[in-house]
């Protein structure tokens, strides 16, 4: 009796952690799709955000010129002291020919000291990529922003600020902090290709340039967001 009572407790045990395993595989698996659709959901509030705030009309201006945006809808603060990674964002760019809005593709950013210009905490930065120089440098698997690729931070509030701007950079960054914009610094951040959320959101490994260039890949989620912000830059 006793054997078959621990031959029964120990087959009970083995389906237990055989169904715990499977749940915690299972969500494991689903984790990167889920993550990357609320990235993708957040960061058009974040564009929302900045469009609609009189305060910013610099960066509304700007927006129209933008030959590609990169949004980071959470940057955790603790990159903004020494080396944690940042947050995960996405890229969309414009495509030459047709004006057509493409994306999105999934980056991290962080990974170096940087600082806040206008003061605060940034919860919420996007860069306006100004140039052909800046889009291809997003089409590579990882590069580092003042080294590989020129940027300034984003100018704020008119006057002054926006006559003395740096609008010669490749980018220009931009904050958003418990509602107040400013110009962010990123000298010295990395921004890396998040393949793992790439391959989640569009079912398949797909680079940058497969995702950004000519509409191979398209997911009708990302239809928000783009509609965002093809409203942001007047595009029809």
């Amino acid at each position: 009796m006793k054997t078959r009572s621990v031959v029964a407790l120990f087959s009970l045990l083995s389906v237990s952690i055989f169904v715990i395993m499977g749940a915690f595989t299972h969500s494991w698996a689903a984790t990167p799709a889920l993550e990357a659709k609320k990235v993708v959901e957040n960061s058009r509030y974040s564009l929302e955000a900045f469009m609609t705030d009189p305060a910013n009309k610099e960066f509304q201006n700007l927006i129209k010129k933008a030959q590609g945006l990169y949004i980071t809808p959470s940057l955790l603060k603790g990159a903004f002291v020494v080396g944690v990674s940042g947050g995960s964002g996405v890229l969309l760019i414009k495509d030459k020919n047709t004006g057509k809005w493409m994306g999105p593709a999934f980056y991290t950013l962080g990974g170096a000291s940087f600082g806040i210009q206008a003061g605060g905490e940034a919860s919420e930065v996007v860069l306006l990529i100004m140039t052909e120089r800046g889009v291809k440098s997003f089409m590579k698997t990882n590069f580092k922003l003042g080294a590989d690729v020129g940027i300034a931070a984003g100018p704020v509030g008119g006057g002054v600020a926006a006559e003395t701007a740096n609008l010669s950079a490749d980018i220009l960054s931009f904050s958003r902090s418990k509602g107040l914009f400013g110009g962010v610094s990123l000298e010295g951040a990395v921004v890396k290709v998040r393949g793992a959320y790439n391959e989640a959101y569009y079912g398949k490994k797909l680079s940058p340039s497969q995702i950004l260039i000519g509409g191979r890949a398209t997911n009708a989620h990302a239809q928000g967001l783009l509609e965002e912000i093809t409203k942001a830059t007047g595009e029809k």
